[in-house]
């Protein structure tokens, strides 16, 4: 029962609201005030000292608006070298990455839901071993080296194909969305594992897949650690790589640090923030409508 549903309720059956309700209320309120403050005033914060004077942001004068604005900080950033090349390889890292994934966990789940796959549960307990222990780091590369990997583009793309967790998430959706008589009336029909799948399955798991593209999209745009880890060329660095180096170049020197230097160290920490987030703030509200549903009823039960 939503809250206009509770309001009618009352209305019809004249319950009156005592005061410890209005406490209560204002409770709630107060505590749910607080918090949106501290989720929203970080970000906000952000985006003023990104378009603030540097020797403001640093002085500590920037609190709640920009002083002297300007944009010195995103030109900067975009006339280093690197940072356009680093955009795009993110881009294209991001969408075959998340197809690749998309290619692997939405089979792999669908498979898993089917009470009649073959050595089902023997699948299911190798998939949750890996899920609470790994071989480590070094075997992680060592065989990446044996398969070619090392020192190639591709790592990037195909590193971490699938998610067991997703897998899982996947395979809880189709057990609860698919009902058996339609997949009966598809073998009464003829059609087989594959036909079945992508006429039947896929457009019924919509949710399911925007779900799990939010959440790869967002692991492959936000990885940065496996361009240094198999020794990747500079040329094929992904914009996270290319900003965290830019910053530990701008940081280093200490106190020997000339005040030019902490001036644009400071612009590119803010405005590379709003520059690497910005593209994932302008997917979600295109999967919004579907990631609800898709997280609450592809969830665990």
């Amino acid at each position: 029962m939503d809250a206009k549903e509770l309001k009618q309720l009352k209305k019809k059956n004249k319950i009156k609201e005592s005061k410890t309700d209005y406490v209560y209320y204002a409770i709630c309120a107060f505590i749910l005030f607080l918090l949106a403050v501290i989720i929203i005033y970080p970000l906000w914060y952000i985006v003023i000292a990104s378009v603030s004077d540097a020797d403001a942001v640093m002085t500590g004068d920037v609190w709640l608006y920009p002083v002297k604005v300007t944009f010195k900080g995103y030109a900067n950033l975009f006339k280093t070298e690197g940072v356009w090349r680093g955009y795009f390889n993110t881009l294209a890292y991001t969408a075959l990455g998340t197809v690749f994934n998309i290619a692997l966990t939405i089979p792999a789940g669908w498979a898993l839901s089917r009470d009649y796959l073959p050595f089902r549960k023997l699948i299911m307990v190798l998939l949750i071993i890996t899920m609470f222990f790994g071989g480590g780091l070094v075997p992680y590369v060592i065989v990446c080296r044996a398969l070619g990997l090392y020192q190639n583009p591709l790592i990037l793309i195909i590193g971490g194909g699938v998610s067991v967790y997703n897998v899982f998430m996947c395979k809880s959706f189709f057990q609860s969305n698919v009902p058996k008589e339609v997949l009966e009336a598809a073998a009464i029909d003829g059609a087989g594992e594959i036909r079945t799948f992508f006429d039947l399955i896929l457009p019924i798991a919509k949710s399911i897949i925007s779900v799990m593209v939010l959440f790869y999209a967002v692991g492959h745009w936000n990885n940065y650690i496996d361009a240094y880890i198999f020794n990747i060329d500079k040329d094929f660095y992904p914009l996270q790589t290319v900003l965290d180096g830019l910053l530990n170049a701008t940081n280093n020197g200490g106190e020997e640090v000339v005040l030019e230097q902490m001036r644009l160290a400071t612009q590119i920490k803010f405005t590379s923030i709003i520059v690497a987030t910005v593209p994932i703030l302008v997917i979600y509200p295109m999967i919004e409508k579907h990631f609800g549903q898709g997280v609450l009823v592809g969830s665990f039960k």
